[in-house]
């Protein structure tokens, strides 16, 4: 049972972060700022070690290269505390839409999904995405509400819709791997966990569930 626990608390955590941070994200010009004591002497950051932009991009190309150089960042990270603030824009740009209609009705998914109205959540996702099919966080938000319903074949076919627009997209890579885990495919649950963790090095539950299920699948060195 709290094996189980556990690995609900990843797949929400990793596939409905983005829409809990989005709108703090996007309200601030600029990321908190560590304060002097905790922040180490320039000399000492690594030289190519790549900063976030200030702001969020507005067109799709500018997006696209935003993106890119985030996820640079991200891997480029020095610590926990700086590839958080990273990993926050990054799900920022994920979430964010050019439609008023398309935020209004997600913000309303999270009121519901708050709420424990699934049904009504599925719903307004329904809506979110023959609106906005491209939108990468309305597939995703609606994985996880079709995980927490244990429609798990729901789940991966809205996952896979999350990959095939952005296989880099740590959070979906992470879910299937807890899909694929509750299913008992550990080799492949294996396989998409080592995948995000490769992308986002700092998914700390992640590394310990590659840890394991390593153990598991390839089994011990001797």
């Amino acid at each position: 049972m709290q094996q189980r626990i556990s690995a609900i608390g990843c797949v929400l955590t990793m596939l409905a972060l983005a829409g809990a941070l989005a709108p703090a994200v996007a309200s601030t010009q600029a990321p908190p700022r560590s304060s002097p004591q905790a922040t180490p002497p320039e000399a000492t950051r690594p030289s190519d070690l790549p900063r976030p932009p200030s702001r969020l991009p507005k067109s799709p190309k500018e997006t696209a290269r935003g993106l890119d150089f985030l996820l640079g960042a991200l891997k480029a990270a020095p610590d926990q505390e700086s590839a958080r603030h990273v990993e926050a824009q990054i799900l920022a740009l994920w979430s964010q839409s050019s439609s008023d209609t398309t935020l209004l009705l997600m913000q309303r998914v999270k009121t519901a999904t708050d709420a424990k109205q699934l049904d009504v959540a599925l719903k307004l996702l329904d809506a979110v995405l023959k609106l906005h099919p491209e939108y990468i966080e309305g597939w995703s938000r609606r994985a996880t509400l079709h995980y927490m319903r244990n429609d798990y074949q729901r789940a991966l076919e809205d996952i896979e819709q999350v990959l095939s627009r952005e296989p880099r997209h740590f959070g979906a890579l992470a879910g299937l791997g807890v899909v694929m885990q509750e299913l008992g495919d550990d080799k492949r649950a294996l396989d998409a966990f080592r995948k995000a963790i490769t992308i986002n090095p700092y998914l700390e539950r992640v590394q310990e569930l590659v840890k394991s299920l390593t153990e598991k699948v390839e089994g011990r060195d001797i």
